[in-house]
């Protein structure tokens, strides 16, 4: 695709400042740093997610000063504002975890507000803890305006008696000394060593798997997703991001050029390669979404018949991404792909050139390392994000199979209406092996939120119970769970899908090879309970939870606020 290159760099901040009548405008932005000469120049607005709520988040104020000392060197006048974070990793297991999800559309909400507000002419947003990418992309692509994402990069592993530790270790480690597998204080030592300083969760976690994904988007500068988060790189990177917008605007390229349908195919790819994160299937829906593209979980599916597990990364697997940013990144990995017929070399990157353009010069992995498999050799033949269906997710249910969990589970169910108190019978020996934890109530409206449940199945990866029991949700899964784990079922319970009438005892099987989920009981008596069945009360009444329950959709096409015509 070829852009022809425009001559009006100042499409919006010209409406702001151009003109004897917007001296007023011109007036207050001096006071904030303007000189005469930069009123002339594109704006750039630079999103920062900077907060110290999260070592996710900690360091990006200085990386948003290099993204605005690389659009000013390019000859734009970068603007700095703030949108907000909130930390999955602290919240985990408690009431507060229910706005997390949330946070991803008041990220979008509030980055499209400021830069829709003050008419900056292009964007560059940065990005850490979970939910910031999918929000910072969501925004962008509603305004439409040249834009380019960075990730603020993954955390250092942290190291206890000679082993990498990192966030999960310590989730896991609660479950061990819950069971008396761990002392009381290897668990404080663990709990003091595992995250050393700045950067997201250091696994392919949900943050490293949207900064992947996004990075195949072709939304980011090459690598980026795969840098570590205090490195000269990264540092590189937000200058070079902020470089690049400039030439986005000389080029006329918008992010509606870059997220096509066939970039979100190269994104699924890319993360099913990865055996990333299962809230990749929500956020994906979510930003093709406001690309105004059509994606479905059906397209998961498709191309997960037909990509390997390549990367042995943490959480099922060996290693965490710094060790993947060791051996080169991102790029040679994609350049694997490329050359398999698996994704497509043509679409747009922010570089301004294709994919295929930009892996051209990529040098191959070094020979040894473990890291990435050889499609000879994968971690699994086919994609590991499972969509289910069935008596029990009628509209899609979505499944973490890496494969060593097993392809088929059928157990007796254990329900509980909250995570709080599926982990409390985790923790106590209440959940047993042939168990099927039933954790309802936690869908996008009936949480409110959704909920990850990395503290329940975390428990059950410490107490030995990975391979024994299963757990499904109509809430959703931290990118550090692993086990036999279903989430996003749906419709959810609170909207009186089949989830919400399951009783303690009952059958249920999951068969990823079917690709089914069902509740072993006669349809009549399913008939019967959903008739019986009456829709709790709301759990809020007032507030941003409230207003969320009320508009948010289905997690099945991306549990989105905005959700008006495509």
């Amino acid at each position: 695709m070829t852009k022809k290159r425009t001559t009006n760099l100042r499409k919006y901040s010209a409406e702001i400042t151009d003109g004897y009548d917007r001296a007023p405008s011109r007036g207050m932005l001096r006071a904030v740093g303007f000189k005469t000469a930069d009123f002339k120049k594109p704006q750039i607005g630079i999103a920062s997610t900077w907060s110290m709520v999260t070592p996710c988040n900690m360091h990006i104020d200085e990386l948003a000063l290099q993204a605005q000392a690389g659009a000013d060197k390019a000859g734009g006048k970068g603007v700095i504002f703030n949108t907000i974070t909130i930390s999955d990793g602290i919240s985990m297991g408690s009431e507060g975890m229910k706005y997390s999800l949330v946070s991803r559309e008041v990220i979008a909400d509030s980055v499209e507000t400021v830069v829709g507000c003050q008419g900056f002419d292009g964007v560059v947003a940065i990005g850490g803890c979970d939910k910031n990418m999918p929000g910072c992309l969501m925004a962008m692509a509603r305004l439409n305006r040249p834009s380019v994402f960075v990730y603020g990069g993954t955390i250092l592993p942290g190291c206890y008696k000679g082993e990498n530790k990192d966030i999960v270790s310590i989730f896991e480690a609660v479950g061990a000394y819950a069971n008396n597998k761990l002392s009381k204080g290897d668990l404080t030592g663990i709990e003091s060593c595992a995250i050393p300083g700045p950067g997201s969760c250091g696994g392919m976690y949900t943050a490293n798997t949207m900064a992947s994904a996004i990075e195949a988007l072709g939304m980011s500068l090459p690598n980026s997703s795969a840098q570590a988060a205090v490195s000269e790189d990264k540092r590189r990177d937000c200058v070079n991001a902020g470089k690049a917008v400039l030439q986005l605007i000389k080029k006329g390229i918008t992010p509606r050029d870059i997220m096509t349908r066939k970039a979100f195919e190269n994104a699924i790819t890319v993360v099913t390669a990865l055996g990333g994160s299962t809230n990749a299937v929500l956020h994906l829906l979510a930003m093709a979404r406001a690309a105004k593209v059509k994606l479905t979980i059906d397209d998961f599916t498709r191309i997960g018949k037909k990509v390997p597990v390549l990367a042995d990364l943490k959480p099922s697997g060996r290693f965490v991404v710094a060790e993947l940013v060791k051996i080169g990144g991102l790029t040679p990995l994609m350049k694997m792909l490329l050359a398999k017929g698996l994704l497509h070399g043509d679409c747009l990157t922010v570089t301004g050139k294709t994919l295929a353009e930009n892996l051209k010069r990529v040098k191959d992995y070094p020979k040894g390392q473990e890291v990435i498999r050889p499609f000879t050799n994968p971690i699994k033949k086919d994609g590991h994000l499972v969509i289910l269906y069935g008596n029990l997710a009628p509209t899609g249910a979505v499944a973490k199979i890496s494969g060593k969990e097993g392809m088929r589970f059928e157990g007796k169910a254990r329900v509980f209406e909250s995570e709080e108190k599926a982990l409390q019978k985790i923790l106590d020996g209440t959940v047993r092996k042939g168990d099927v934890i039933v954790v309802r109530y936690e869908g996008p409206k009936g949480g409110p939120g959704m909920r990850e449940m990395l503290s329940p199945t975390s428990a059950v990866m410490g107490r030995g119970l990975g391979k024994d029991v299963a757990l499904i949700t109509d809430g959703r899964f931290s990118g550090g769970s692993h086990g036999f784990v279903v989430g996003h079922i749906t419709p959810e319970a609170y909207e009186g899908g089949p989830i919400a009438i399951i009783k303690n005892g009952d059958p249920i099987v999951i068969d990823a090879r079917k690709r089914e989920i069902n509740l072993d009981i006669p349809a009549e008596e399913i008939r019967k309970r959903l008739k019986s069945w009456n829709q709790p009360k709301p759990r809020y009444t007032s507030g941003v939870l409230y207003k969320y329950m009320q508009q948010v959709t289905s997690a099945s096409v991306g549990a989105v606020t905005d959700a008006g015509p495509q």
